[in-house]
């Protein structure tokens, strides 16, 4: 009885798979729909950076016209003796040496706030989490004032000092670091005669990298991104980023038209390092976040 029914079982035909359930459906044509909202101003970027000045003006903007990309990229790179090519490397110096630099800090007092039991280390973390809901906008004034206090405006490093800050990094590095850094690693290096920096640097930075690099990317796309500290803090149009230097274009489309096109190729150019650095880093990203969600 028992081989019987064993034998029928194993002879019983396979059940069909089945489609997706009806209740998916309004699912996907919602992402669809919100997929779709999102790409769609990537869409228009990047046909209007493809047209001419007329075509700008006289196509639909969703509608693609003569290709004028090159003669765009050309002129892009040749308006007021390359202005664009150094926007573009002060920020990337702003973006990334600050995202660098921020998130060696981060993970420094991350690492510190997860393995030193320190009189006040609560409240610190407190204040660190009171620092991620403060808006930009809210510091941005006072910021200015600090740095006039000490002649530093206009500078370099009026916006690189302030963009190397990262409460958000510090958290994220805190929580990764309890998660990720048994006690019995430090512990073990510390009985074989390691230092405290040796440990952080050999062993620590090592096991915290996957989140180091998501800090990285947070903190590389803030700074490529900002505008109200570079607007408020500069008047040298050699020191600006590329978002406060497209900005004046945009402000002179009323007297310059042709500079309502080259803002269009400016904007579109300015996301192609934020690309790369993403494709660049994404096997890492991916990793830090699978381990965050198996660690939480």
């Amino acid at each position: 009885m028992t081989l019987l029914t064993r034998t029928e079982g194993a002879h019983a035909p396979a059940r069909p798979r089945r489609g997706p359930a009806l209740s998916s459906v309004p699912v996907l044509v919602f992402m669809t729909l919100v997929a779709a909202y999102m790409l769609l101003p990537v869409y228009w970027l990047l046909v209007s950076a493809t047209k001419s000045q007329g075509d700008l003006v006289t196509t639909p903007g969703l509608l693609p016209a003569d290709w004028h990309l090159g003669e765009n990229l050309t002129a892009l790179l040749t308006q007021q003796d390359g202005v664009y090519l150094r926007w573009l490397g002060n920020s990337l110096a702003y973006a990334g040496a600050g995202a660098a630099v921020g998130t060696l800090l981060a993970a420094m007092a991350g690492y510190a706030l997860a393995v030193y039991r320190f009189k006040g280390r609560e409240a610190v973390f407190s204040v660190i989490l009171g620092g991620v809901l403060v808006p930009a906008t809210a510091l941005a004034l006072p910021l200015f004032l600090l740095f006039a206090e000490v002649d530093a405006t206009n500078t370099f490093w009026s916006v690189f000092l302030p963009s190397v800050v990262s409460p958000f990094g510090v958290y994220l590095s805190r929580i990764f670091a309890t998660a990720s850094i048994p006690g019995e690693v430090i512990e073990a290096a510390r009985i074989d005669g390691a230092g405290e920096w040796t440990i952080f640097r050999s062993i620590a930075l090592r096991m915290m990298s996957p989140a180091l690099v998501t800090v990285f990317l947070f903190q590389f796309v803030v700074i490529w991104n900002n505008f109200l500290l570079p607007l408020i803090m500069l008047q040298d149009e050699r020191l600006y980023p590329v978002t406060l230097g497209l900005f004046t274009w945009q402000s002179q489309t009323s007297r310059a038209p042709e500079l309502q096109t080259l803002t269009l190729v400016g904007a579109l150019v300015s996301v192609v390092p934020i690309v790369i650095t993403f494709l660049l880093l994404q096997r890492y990203w991916r990793a830090g976040l699978a381990a965050g969600a198996v660690k939480s």
